[in-house]
């Protein structure tokens, strides 16, 4: 009886063991995962508060923690307070326009739009895209840049501030879009500067400075918290 025992017990350890050989690297990662979750969901609600959050409706277009990787969009992520704030009453108000953003800043509260401009403006940004880069183009898009004065609203950088957004780093496309909305007159600057500046940008001169501007990694801007 004794023998039996210790037989039995000599071939259960002997399945342990081959059982941790085979299955162990899975545990092993399974633990792994559910740690890294864990975090991901621990720095999600020290970041933005308990999920869901409605921040997360931005993602689809403007992607998580508001950098986006889609070049027709705008980055949110650094862009200051006081600015995201006010393009959302913008929207919301009629004075800017879009079939996507207009009915949804309609349907925020205050509050909300007050959450959503200082959430965006904690998070760190990032090149949208890594553009091909056209050396020549590049460099008649900073000249472009440099004789235009664009730092003197978009700040020190064109890290924007609570007037003007940042410019650095946004998608080539986006800001192509936006140039020559304030070029055609389709989006209105409330004191004409854009309006008028873009105004004298030829076809060439709008692609250069989109393609100059993209290919710059942006920092965060003075405003954000």
């Amino acid at each position: 009886m004794k023998r039996a025992f210790l037989i039995g017990a000599v071939v259960t350890v002997a399945a342990l063991a081959v059982s941790s050989v085979i299955y162990g690297p899975e545990i092993v990662a399974g633990y792994r995962f559910m740690d890294a979750l864990d975090q991901h969901y621990a720095n999600y609600e020290a970041n933005g508060g308990a999920w869901p959050q409605i921040q997360d409706s931005c993602a689809l277009c403007h992607g998580a923690n508001g950098q986006t990787r889609d070049a027709q969009y705008a980055s949110l992520a650094g862009l200051s307070a006081p600015y995201i704030e006010a393009q959302l009453h913008a929207f919301a108000e009629g004075r800017r326009h879009s079939p996507q953003m207009s009915p949804l800043a309609a349907h925020l509260t205050t509050d909300q739009m007050k959450f959503l401009a200082d959430y965006f403006a904690r998070q760190q940004p990032e090149r949208t895209e890594a553009p091909s880069r056209d050396e020549t183009l590049e460099q008649r898009g900073q000249a472009t840049v440099a004789t235009r004065g664009c730092a003197a609203c978009h700040g020190e950088g064109l890290s924007g501030g609570p007037l003007a957004p940042r410019i650095t780093g946004q998608g080539e496309q986006y800001l192509i879009d936006q140039l020559t909305a304030f070029k055609q007159g389709q989006r209105k600057d409330p004191n004409q500067a854009m309006n008028a500046m873009a105004s004298t940008l030829s076809e060439d001169e709008i692609r250069a400075t989109a393609h100059f501007l993209a290919n710059q990694t942006p920092a965060s801007p003075t405003g954000a918290k």
